[in-house]
């Protein structure tokens, strides 16, 4: 009966996991605000480390770059196409805004493999776009309105050549100068943004960089039902004691309720969908201010401004910042920047999830193929779980046994269930049999359930991955239905192989009667990796509890051979 109860406990928590976990995602924490550093003045030398830059300068900074995005005439903004061999993209001469970024390495959809993913897009719906430029203390510097001049409207990065550089210029007749080159690298998903003022207005400016994401909640890849995943903005702060970092994740429409703000040295910021990210990354000494908030018409900006710098009349400043517009590869985003790896958020089971990952990559470095490599995880899973699985089984057999004495005890306390329950717990005592034994395997493994779940639905490793015949995307739902009906019914096997059903009452067995079509419902809407993974570890555990039933058989059968004999 405990046991019973301990599995409808095991079922419930599955529940409550799932329920928890679609909820943290619609509301996480709320984002607490660094507090700011002491200011001081802007550094007279430009080559010095940068530090906090003087309210005055962070305010007046801040408000030259608040504005929306605003309309430019068609005739006056073109788009320039730049190709590599890892990205598509799609600037406008407005602003120099990078509007657009095609993946070539992975499909929209699994149907149409030939229509690469938009992650930054501005079209049907979607607005997700780069903005950048320089903002000055003494004049307002354009923004996104002004249009740049560039020598190309198409650049394709040649063959055997490791970078292509994208320069866009404006001049205005103020007397000063703005310069952006974008240097794009073979096989990589990282950005290098130079942005360059020439001064000749006849006095000083005192400039800061800014780079910000503009995006709506909406985005070019679907979603799958009832897979809730992240989308929102991502921060790598400083801890309030200016030692340490911590990475936050802000829903979108928390900025809503509170605009987010951090004044730091380093860091980075990022957009995170699902198993991709753009990132902003500034460089690690840099005094600078990181921000989120509203933009209006249903968009929100994620924001970089950087330290200030003074640039005379006739000379010329130039800063830097990192970008990276692709998939969270696991073990590659630390390299990019320190700490991006966090955006591979397995939640609070990690320290399991990242282990299962780890396995899976070696087993597909063997064969080659995902989903071959989940089964051999699960064949390591059910080995290390063994001894657990063996003393389940043993249990199983004990409970079998006992069956006409437990059955004989509910006749005898059929109106007593205090009675019953003492009689049933005098027999397990003086039987030695555990009846929570049988359970203590299932609860051990919901959390590698749990985190192969994560693994499967965060890993852009395994994003449209196939396995063989009609499942050909382990990270969604099976197409049909196959392998949660086969889940189904081994789970309904095992039910009637382990003989349990017998020795409860009459309403807790129909409830475990329903537990494999509610499981198959239930896996309906997974991701076919996971079922896979659950049907192989039911089919193992069959031919175990077989074996081992067999065994225990054997062994009760051996003295009465014996004195027989």
């Amino acid at each position: 009966m405990e046991s019973r109860r301990m599995a409808l406990i095991a079922v419930l928590g599955v529940i409550l996991y799932l329920i928890y976990t679609a909820w943290i995602t619609d509301y996480p924490p709320p984002a607490e605000a660094v507090a700011a550093a002491a200011p001081s003045a802007i550094p007279a030398d430009p080559n010095a480390v940068p530090v906090p830059v003087a309210p005055a300068a962070v305010d007046g900074a801040v408000a030259a770059v608040a504005g929306e995005v605003t309309a430019t005439p068609a005739a006056q903004s073109q788009t320039i196409h730049v190709k590599t061999d890892l990205i598509d993209a799609e600037f406008a001469t407005a602003g120099a805004e990078l509007r657009r970024v095609e993946l070539s390495q992975y499909a929209l959809d699994k149907k149409n493999p030939d229509i690469k993913l938009p992650l930054l897009n501005d079209r049907d719906g979607v607005v997700f776009m780069l903005q950048s430029g320089l903002a000055a203390i003494e004049k307002a510097l354009p923004g996104n309105g002004a249009v740049y001049a560039t020598p190309q409207t198409a650049y394709t990065l040649p063959d055997g050549v490791d970078t292509l550089d994208v320069p866009f210029e404006y001049t205005d007749a103020a007397g000063y100068t703005l310069k952006k080159a974008f240097r794009f690298k073979r096989g990589s998903y990282q950005i290098e943004l130079v942005q360059t003022v020439v001064n000749k207005t006849g006095g000083v400016l005192t400039v800061s960089p800014y780079a910000r994401w503009l995006r709506n909640p909406k985005a070019a890849e679907k979603s799958q039902k009832f897979i809730v995943t992240f989308l929102g903005m991502g921060v790598y702060e400083q801890k309030p004691n200016k030692t340490d970092y911590r990475f936050k994740k802000i829903a979108l429409d928390d900025l809503d309720d509170k605009a987010y703000e951090s004044k730091q040295t380093g860091g980075w910021l990022t957009m995170i969908q699902h198993y991709f990210i753009a990132a902003i990354i500034p460089p690690a000494d840099e005094a600078l201010v990181m921000s989120g908030k509203p933009a209006g018409n249903g968009n929100y900006l994620g924001q970089y401004l950087g330290a200030s710098k003074a640039v005379a009349d006739g000379a010329e400043a130039s800063y830097t910042t990192g970008l990276y517009i692709g998939p969270k590869i696991q073990g590659k985003l630390d390299d990019v920047a320190k700490g991006l790896a966090l955006t591979e958020d397995y939640g609070i089971l990690t320290v399991i999830a990242k282990p299962l990952f780890v396995a899976m990559s070696f087993f597909h470095g063997i064969v080659g193929n995902w989903g071959w490599s989940i089964i051999l995880l699960t064949l390591l899973v059910k080995a290390l779980f063994y001894p657990l699985t063996a003393a389940q089984y043993k249990s199983m057999a004990k409970m079998k046994k006992f069956t006409p004495r437990i059955a004989e005890l509910k006749e005898r306390f059929a109106d007593d269930r205090e009675k019953l329950s003492k009689a049933m717990m005098d027999l397990y005592k003086k039987e030695g049999f555990n009846p929570l034994a049988g359970c203590w395997p299932i609860l051990v493994q919901m959390p590698v359930f749990f985190s192969l779940y994560w693994v499967l639905i965060e890993s852009v490793e395994l994003r449209q991955a196939p396995f063989m015949l009609w499942l050909q995307d382990l990270s969604a739902a099976d197409p049909l239905y196959i392998m949660p009906v086969l889940y189904g019914a081994s789970m309904w096997l095992q039910q009637r192989m382990s003989g349990q059903l017998s020795t409860m009452d009459p309403m807790q067995a129909r409830i475990m009667n329903i537990m494999p079509i509610a499981f198959t419902g239930m896996f309906l809407f997974f991701p076919a990796g996971l079922v896979v993974y659950w049907f192989v570890s039911n089919v193992i555990g069959i031919a175990q509890q077989m074996i081992i039933t067999k065994r225990i058989e054997a062994a009760s059968s051996a003295p009465r051979d014996l004195k027989k004999a």
